[in-house]
């Protein structure tokens, strides 16, 4: 590990105590595709030593990214995945094409098939353990201290809604909902134990998930959280909060991504204890709502991704003192990474006059 990246590291934790003077910018470049017509690692037969050379490359151009902008990134070598590993470790055959991610296909279509459903060993479930393998061959070819981004993850709601077809499900949750959270259980369950597993096998492991940023892994885990865009403020909390409470007491916090139009979930997320960062994409109302629900030393850091910078310029303008933003920047190249820097930069420069010192 470079200074550059303990440095990073270092200011990164600074935000996320609250301690730091200013909001995090980090540039990312554009990476290899992890996948092809034949799905990604997590589906294939051929050894995991054939995508180290995808890994070690992605991870160079993080580095030489960094090296070149001198920003607050934290370069990571990713095993990354797509969506489907969760619902194909319970038995969902999965779509794979050479233009889109893989994604798992529905198995289930009632209660009754869903309740014959077991939660399935991870050492025997190939889509599962060769992340592990994937893991430990990257960190022999480049020093067990390297950052290590997470695979794709998921709540176990969340899971549960790939396993069972969504139009039933839905309906299930009126008529039917134990079964509903029997499912949704064993899929956390399942989520949970490999997180457990994950975490104690490579402690250099990013707490963060999307937008792809490093996050201190004493902090907790965080997960993608989107189907509850779907759910009413109620059904949030019946279905979805006891899962999110338990992984944020298990690992001692939770951040969350969610693509979702959720607003109207906000205020249950404020009920999560530990809620220490949140990845929104923007809804129907942009970003801004975010402002009317999490403000202040005492909210999660908003790490948002796919931001243009007039958005960037009202949140900063906008935001109650103490709110922290870490603002991500998507397929940066040296020289756009380097202007969109200078620009944010000004409009944090001109905010903190206008503030003045605290």
């Amino acid at each position: 590990m470079n200074s550059l990246t303990e440095r990073n590291m270092s200011f990164i934790r600074s935000i996320y105590n609250g301690s730091s003077q200013r909001h995090g910018l980090m540039n990312m470049p554009e990476r290899i595709l992890i996948f092809d017509e034949n799905g990604d690692y997590t589906l294939s037969s051929k050894p995991v030593n054939d995508w180290l050379p995808l890994v070690t490359e992605n991870y160079k151009r993080e580095c030489d990214l960094l090296e070149a902008l001198q920003d607050d990134t934290i370069p990571m070598a990713r095993l990354s995945t797509c969506t489907h590993i969760f619902a194909k470790a319970f038995g969902c055959d999965v779509r794979c094409s050479k233009d889109s991610p893989a994604c798992a296909l529905p198995m289930v279509a009632n209660a009754a098939e869903a309740d014959k459903l077991n939660i399935p060993d991870i050492w025997k479930t190939e889509c599962l353990y060769r992340i592990f393998e994937l893991g430990r061959t990257v960190l022999e070819e480049l020093g067990s201290d390297t950052p290590l981004g997470a695979c794709d993850l998921q709540t176990g709601f969340d899971v549960a809604n790939l396993i069972w077809d969504k139009t039933d499900l839905l309906c299930a949750m009126i008529e039917n909902p134990e079964a509903v959270k029997r499912l949704a259980g064993k899929c956390a369950k399942l989520v949970k134990d490999f997180l457990i597993e994950l975490r104690k096998e490579f402690p250099t492991l990013t707490s963060g998930s999307c937008p792809g940023d490093w996050a201190p892994l004493e902090l907790g885990v965080s997960l993608s959280n989107d189907e509850v865009g779907i759910t009413s403020p109620n059904m949030f909390e019946e279905f979805c909060l006891p899962e999110l409470v338990d992984l944020s007491e298990t690992f001692g916090g939770l951040g969350m991504h969610c693509c979702a139009d959720a607003e109207h979930q906000f205020p249950g997320f404020n009920k999560i204890p530990d809620f220490y960062r949140f990845n929104r994409v923007a809804a129907k109302r942009g970003y801004m709502p975010l402002l009317d629900h999490f403000t202040g030393a005492e909210s999660p850091v908003h790490v948002l991704a796919w931001v243009s910078e007039e958005d960037i310029k009202k949140l900063i303008i906008n935001a109650p003192q103490g709110t922290r933003f870490i603002f991500v920047n998507l397929g940066a190249t040296k020289e756009s990474g380097a202007q969109w820097l200078e620009n944010i930069r000004k409009i944090m420069a001109r905010q903190a006059r206008q503030v003045g010192p605290s």
